[in-house]
């Protein structure tokens, strides 16, 4: 009898606590929930968090704020989300960096896969080359002609060395045979700003962050990364329309939460991300920066993070790209 008595009451244990996670899962968010930019204010990433925050805290009765932390290509945002508590209270928002870093960074402090509980993938989009208008380029063909004249004269901005933005720059050089000049910056709404005071030649950016600069003729955009053009800037071609077929590069922006959130958690806040993001007001917002809605699953993002990590590997190792630190 002691011993049936022992077995039922493990049982009973068990039960109890399979039912609490549940319940758990069903209180949060009790406190405020940070989102951690890795990047600076201004840029892509900054916005679609806050626009996400905004919208997260209106509808799940939380309160939600976006945190900059940039720094070394988001590297620092990301290592302090993934060394905090698994409870659901600190979030990381990040671009396409999480699929570089793995191949490209010799001392990462972090495994995207073993390290974050992916929540989502956001929105999918791409970027914008621009130029200060006082270059005399107008076109990819002209800004390739210019370079191979000046060898190593003209130069780039990126939101950071060994970011999207980068290799954006670096495979563009490698596809069309030139060689010209990386400048990092601390974040894209830094570079973009760059650009504008005349520092740099070029940028490779997010839409978000060179709309309005390209808007009010402070930038000349040339040209847009993806397969197909921007709806805000019809006139402005693709690179691979414009003389460089076969280049194409999207960016996107993925949710996490530190490894070992609660499985009831990460499904929650997933169901929220999913409800937000297809809110019309936030469709609309998303769409006037490029941004197309995504919002996958968490198994959706893990497969699609993956082929990705697999994509930015080859180009890296084709590339001949020396690690960094």
């Amino acid at each position: 009898m002691n011993r049936k008595q022992g077995i039922a009451h493990a049982l009973v244990i068990l039960f109890t606590c399979v039912l609490a996670v549940p319940a758990v899962a069903q209180t949060w968010p009790e406190r405020t929930v940070r989102i951690v930019a890795p990047f600076s204010p201004g840029g892509g990433t900054d916005f679609v968090g806050r626009l996400l925050a905004q919208k997260l805290s209106s509808q799940m009765g939380g309160t939600f704020v976006v945190e900059n932390r940039p720094g070394a290509a988001a590297t620092i945002g990301a290592t302090f989300v993934a060394r905090a508590a698994p409870d659901g209270y600190t979030l990381l928002i990040s671009a396409p960096e999480m699929s570089i870093h793995p191949n490209l960074r010799s001392k990462l402090a972090y495994d995207p896969f073993k390290d974050f509980a992916l929540v989502s993938q956001l929105t999918s989009g791409q970027f914008m080359l621009a130029s200060h208008p006082s270059v005399p380029v107008k076109t990819v063909r002209e800004l390739i002609a210019l370079a191979k004249a000046r060898p190593g004269q003209l130069n780039y901005g990126s939101s950071g060395t060994g970011g999207i933005n980068h290799l954006s720059g670096q495979l563009l050089q490698l596809m069309a045979g030139f060689r010209w000049v990386h400048v990092p910056f601390k974040g894209s709404g830094a570079s973009v700003i760059g650009l504008m005071t005349g520092e740099i030649d070029f940028v490779f950016g997010s839409t978000a962050s060179l709309v309005g600069p390209a808007s009010s003729g402070r930038v000349r955009a040339i040209a847009v990364t993806g397969p197909k053009r921007f709806a805000a800037f019809p006139n402005v071609p693709t690179i691979a329309e414009s003389g460089v077929p076969g280049y194409n590069v999207t960016g996107w922006y993925g949710l996490y939460a530190p490894a070992g959130t609660p499985a009831g958690t990460v499904q929650r806040l997933y169901a929220g991300v999913k409800r937000a993001l297809n809110s019309p007001d936030v469709k609309e917002k998303l769409a006037k920066t490029g941004n197309e809605v995504v919002a996958s699953s968490p198994e959706e993002f893990t497969a699609f993070l993956r082929a990705e990590t697999a994509k930015w590997a080859k180009v890296i190792r084709d590339s001949g790209m020396k690690k960094i630190n």
